[in-house]
């Protein structure tokens, strides 16, 4: 799928997304307010954090897509962790502003602990269900073009999923005769929230970071490199990640006998077999060393 291909494809999901999460948050919001649960409006408060989030997802993709240019000529697919560390802070402030509310509101007192109405509790249900085919749909997607940003904002859906679980399970004790558990469904969600933050910031931090390709795929480049004719043994092999692109420093022995023309070539086939199988390596750095058979 080439880059226009996966930048149209982030881009129609991030819209289609968004519009879904403004309406969930104005539908939680007038809920949380009509029936006087905290438990909904910090629901709607986490929804209204997914709009802001896929528009940060949007500039990133956009931006991590652009060709290389004189100021940046290795890309920039780093732009793309640098949003997925900017939703993660966003989640985190969201997470601790919703627990911060939710355990004053227990601390208040029973006799302040309004129950709420039973109107919440089918748009919990509703808000469940659609965060959750959210998730799959943005997950799909992202696994398609391979998107961590893309990515972290299919997590954040499911966090928001689990949070209308938290907050379903609050108002129904409510109902129920225990109106404590409204206000601490919002700790619940709060819990949620801060754990996909950590994740998704340890995430886009290691991938800024030069952080090495898995042993899967490195296991795999050895493969192609030692199925190639003429190559005698692999020196040397350093793999790195740039966002969700990888490079590779590989060094490989051939016979040193050999013309140069026939070294190149050698090393033109591994380098093009390594782009052709694998998708995500962007550049691939290929040196020949000379290896001089000695009599016995």
């Amino acid at each position: 799928m080439k880059k226009t291909e996966n930048e149209e494809l982030a881009i129609r999901v991030s819209f289609t997304t968004m519009a879904g999460n403004f309406f969930l948050t104005l539908l939680k919001l007038f809920a949380g307010l009509f029936s006087r649960s905290s438990a909904m409006i910090s629901d709607a408060v986490h929804s209204a954090s997914d709009v802001l989030s896929t528009i940060i997802v949007l500039i990133g993709v956009k931006i991590a897509n652009k060709t290389s240019d004189d100021g940046h000529q290795y890309g920039h697919e780093r732009f793309e962790c640098v949003a997925a560390i900017l939703l993660s802070v966003m989640l985190a402030i969201t997470g601790f502003l919703i627990g911060f509310s939710g355990i004053k509101t227990v601390l208040s007192g029973r006799e302040n602990i309004a129950i709420p109405h039973s109107f919440a509790l089918f748009v919990a249900i509703f808000s469940i269900l659609s965060k959750e085919a959210m998730f799959h749909y943005t997950k799909n997607a992202a696994n398609k073009i391979n998107s961590g940003a893309l990515m972290a904002d299919a997590w954040h859906h499911r966090s928001d999923a689990l949070s209308s679980i938290g907050s379903f399970i609050g108002i129904l004790g409510a109902k129920m005769g225990f109106p404590f558990l409204d206000p601490l469904a919002s700790v619940v969600i709060c819990l949620f929230i801060i754990k996909v933050a950590v994740e998704i910031f340890i995430d886009a931090v290691e991938k800024m970071t030069d952080r090495s390709a898995d042993s899967e795929t490195i296991l795999k480049i050895r493969e192609l490199v030692q199925s190639e004719d003429g190559v005698i043994a692999i020196d040397d092999l350093k793999t790195r990640k740039f966002g969700d692109k990888i490079y590779i420093d590989l060094e490989i022995s051939a016979d040193g006998n050999m013309s140069l023309t026939a070294a190149h070539d050698i090393a033109e086939r591994v380098h093009d077999d390594i782009e052709a199988s694998l998708p995500n390596v962007k550049h691939c750095m290929v040196h020949i060393n000379p290896h001089l058979q000695t009599e016995n």
